[in-house]
Order: C-alpha cells, then structure tokens, then sequence
C-alpha cells in the first residue's frame, strides 16, 4: 500500500511538472492571451451581447469589436500607451530602486542574519519563519541568505539540517504576502487591484490605497510564524528523524556573526531610518500637516489623504535612506557612482518584468477596451448567484482555485494579471470589496509557492539541500513543504473567515464588502 502510494504522489508531482513545463512563457502568454481577447471580441460584438452598467444606471454595455477599421487603429495607436499605463509597471520600479539599493550594499542580508544569529536556541525555529516572512521585502536575499543558514543553525544545533532549510523556506516563499512592511508586492498587486476595479467603478478605485491588505498581512505574520513553527517541530522534524553526517567537507561552513563594520553599519542605518520615519510623521500627524487630508474624522483625513497616494516613493525612500548609510559605513559605497552602479543593477534585473509589462499590457487594455471584463462580470454574478455560491463557499472555492493554478504559473503579478479583470468585477458584483478578493488571491498565491516544482527558486533550495542529503530531489523537497502548504493554506484561510465574520477591516480604507 506504502508503494502504491508514493508512486500515485510521485505521478502527480511528473504531471505537475509536465504540464507546467509545457505552458509557454509568461510574456508568450499574455501575448496569445491578447490576440484571443482581439478575436473573442469580434466574435462576440456580432451576438450583440449587452447588459446594464452596474455602476451607471439606464446605461447599457456591450463588446466593443476590436477587429473592424477603427478597432485596428486602436491597436496600433495605443499599443505604446498600453506598455507605459500597465498599473504595476511605474510604481513597481520607482519602489524598486529603494529597495534594491538596501539589497545590493548588503543591508537586508546583514539584517537576517544578525536577526536569526541572535535569536535564543530555544526560538531559533520560530525565528527563522518570522525572518523568512519578514524578508519578502526583497525576496531575492530572502532565498538566498535564509534556506542554508537554517540548515547550518540546526546541523550546529544538533537538530536536522534540512528542518532548518524546510521552516527557512516555508517562511520566505509561502508566507511572502504577509509582512509588517509595505513591499513590492503591496504595489505590485494593488496597482492591479485598483485597475480592475475601475471597470466597474472608476470613483471607488480613485479612493483605493496600496496599503489596502496592510491590516490583515500585519497580523497574519505572527499566525503564520506559529503556525510554521510548530509544523517543524511536530512534524517536519520528527519526520526526518536524527541526522547523521557522513563527512560532508561542504556542509562545513562558517556560522560566524556579523562582522563590526556590519554592525556599525546596521546601526547607523537604524538611526537614519528612526529620522526618515520622524520626518514622514511630521508631514501626515501634525493638524495642517501637507500631506494630510482635509476633510472627515482624523483617520479619514490619514486614510485619504496626498500620504496614502504617495506611499510608493515614500516606501523606496524608507528603504534607499538606510541603504546607502549602510553602504557608506561598509564601505560599499565610496561615491554617487557606486550608488547610480546598484541602482542601474537594480533595473537590469527587472528586466524581465519590463517585458511582461509589455505583452501584459496589451492584454489588460485589450480586455478593457473590448468591454469584455464588464460583461463577463456582470453574468458571473448572476450565474453565481443563481446556484447561490456566494459569501464564505464562494472565497472557499476562488482560494482553491487560485492555490491550484499557482501550481503551474508562479508569478503573482502575472496571475494575479490575467485573473484581476475577471474576479475582482465579478466579486464586485455580489457585494465584495476589490480589497478582499486581493487579500483572497494573496492567501492562495502565496501558500502552494513551496510546492510547485515550477517556482523560480525551487532549484536553488534542491541545490542547498543536497549538501546535506546527496538524494534530494524534486518529489522528496516537495513531501517535505507539503506540510507547511497544508497547514499554511487552511490556517491562513480560517483566519480570513474570521476576520469577514467579524467584519474587521482588511486595511486603511480596506472594507470587507464594496457597496453596490
């Protein structure tokens, strides 16, 4: 029975892979996704589909044919505007090269490590998942720095190595929607959120914010860390059992702390952060402060104010200020040439995503000039009204299916993409706030990352891995996280039930329900 077991589980995992593998590019497929959307369009205007404006009463819609003489001259006329108005692009790289400045000059790195070095043995698992957690502010060091560094703590500690690496890991890729920072992620995916909302309704998406899920992400940081926590230590752990090294010379690297110019570093770089978070106080908290609202109680005058609109080059300053401080007191930086050099790395690596935003753009206004989105709302609304799938089955059912194709498409901002358009209009329709259909995507996005052989890092965390277990391989990595995807999932999802059963905001001006 064991056999027959390991071998169906093995079978899934080779068909995940399979069926993954086989999936073009993402840039591919926003493109091919584009010229669907041209073609349904013409396909559908001669059907003379229409329905009512939800947002604009005795007004009616219908698909916009994108193929006759003056849809072709859109296509062409707007294809430069599409790539420079795709939501994510410019926010994501102006919040981008704060952020990458503290990367590269090596402060977030620094901060993990003397984070989890001086965390008390006794809560070194629980450490690491919150560091692991806390560092989807720049994923990358997250990856990197945290899986090995796990595994050489507990491999010091006596306990197995590839424990250490799982809960490392768990923490950095299933828990990266949860912080107590706003992220590149926020940005990245609000920016989307709020576009889509805008079919809808263009007023209410004026008046949403990045920091939409801030509420809900801040406190699911210490659900999630106690919740990876205790899968380590009840089951992940005893499941490998005591390990036993066999001579590996690889496994013998250093478990030094931070060197004193590091810890110099991140203390001048904790001061100038106290400053820049004083100075930004002083713009929003005082009464007539600049960046304050006018109107309402004073936390609408916080929640809509010119502050929550400026949050991204607010957040890439927070994060570039300390960056370069850590820089200048490392050394790493010497001159405004070194710091323009990490900024321009910075960008080079996103290069990828430019071209994403190209292909993705395209589609995304394709979608929205054909009205395709609207009425594909509007009717997803009544058909699931009519079977009565609404309220908790309904977000039951979107995270399930959001969980199961991150399986095969690991980027979030490229699902989240192709099924904001869709989703966050039709919930809108049934009563739901673009922010909780986010904050749902967000929970299933972000819990099935450990277990998909198709995640970008997965290789790395095999290749960390195997320096202490030479067998590791895909199947054996993955029996290994699906713990920790389980409890993570349903977890994180209980928590989302409660939070709409108390109807508890999500985040500043982040409500449970859109009024309709």
């Amino acid at each position: 029975m064991g056999k027959t077991k390991k071998g169906l589980f093995q079978k899934s995992l080779d068909g995940i892979e399979f069926l993954g593998n086989k999936l073009p590019h993402p840039v591919t497929l926003f493109a091919i996704l584009a010229l669907l959307v041209l073609v349904l369009s013409a396909a559908l205007s001669q059907l003379g589909i229409s329905v009512e404006h939800p947002g604009k009463e005795d007004e009616m819609v219908e698909i916009t044919n994108l193929l006759n003489a003056e849809g072709i001259q859109y296509i062409f006329s707007s294809m430069t505007d599409n790539f420079i108005g795709f939501a994510p692009l410019g926010v994501v790289l102006v919040t981008m090269l704060g952020i990458g400045v503290a990367e590269r000059t090596g402060l977030i790195s620094a901060l993990l490590r003397g984070f989890v070095l001086s965390v008390p043995n006794r809560f070194i698992t629980l450490g690491l998942v919150f560091a692991g957690i806390m560092s989807s502010v720049a994923s990358d060091a997250g990856y990197v720095v945290l899986p090995p560094l796990g595994a050489l703590i507990f491999a010091a500690l006596g306990r197995h190595p590839l424990a250490g690496l799982a809960a490392a890991f768990a923490g950095v890729s299933a828990g990266f929607s949860a912080n107590l920072l706003l992220s590149g992620t926020d940005v990245m995916l609000g920016e989307l959120t709020i576009a889509a909302a805008s079919i809808v309704d263009p007023a209410y998406a004026e008046t949403m914010n990045i920091a939409m899920n801030y509420a809900f992400i801040a406190v699911s940081v210490f659900v999630l860390t106690l919740i990876g926590t205790w899968v380590t230590e009840k089951i992940v752990e005893p499941r490998l059992g005591s390990y036993k090294q066999e001579g590996n010379e690889e496994t013998d690297e250093s478990l030094d702390g931070l060197k004193p110019v590091e810890k110099k570093g991140l203390i001048w770089a904790g001061v100038s952060l106290v400053i820049g978070l004083g100075l930004t106080a002083l713009l929003i908290l005082p009464e007539n402060a600049p960046m304050r609202g006018t109107e309402g109680s004073t936390m609408d005058q916080i929640v809509q104010s010119p502050f929550m609109s400026s949050l991204v080059p607010i957040i890439a300053i927070l994060f570039l200020i300390p960056g370069l401080v850590y820089g200048v007191v490392t050394k790493v930086i010497r001159n405004d040439k070194d710091v323009a050099g990490q900024m321009s790395d910075t960008m080079a690596s996103m290069g990828m995503f430019i071209v994403l935003a190209f292909t993705a753009g395209q589609f995304v206004a394709y979608f929205n000039e054909s009205n395709m989105g609207l009425v594909l709302g509007v009717y997803g609304a009544k058909f699931l009204d009519s079977i009565n799938l609404t309220g908790i089955p309904l977000i039951l059912i979107f995270i399930l299916i959001t969980a199961f194709i991150n399986l095969f498409i690991g980027s979030a901002s490229a699902k989240w993409a192709m099924m904001a358009p869709v989703f966050v209009p039709i919930m809108m329709q049934l009563g739901y706030s673009p922010e909780l259909t986010q904050m749902a995507y967000r929970v299933a996005d972000s819990t099935t990352n450990i277990i998909s052989p198709l995640m970008t890092y997965f290789a790395i965390i095999i290749a960390f891995a195997q320096k202490y277990d030479k067998k590791m391989g895909i199947g054996t990595l993955i029996s290994t996280m699906i713990p920790y995807s389980i409890f993570f999932l349903v977890g994180w999802t209980i928590m989302l039930i409660i939070w709409m059963l108390f109807g508890i905001p999500l985040g500043p001006g982040g409500p449970l329900e859109y009024p309709n």
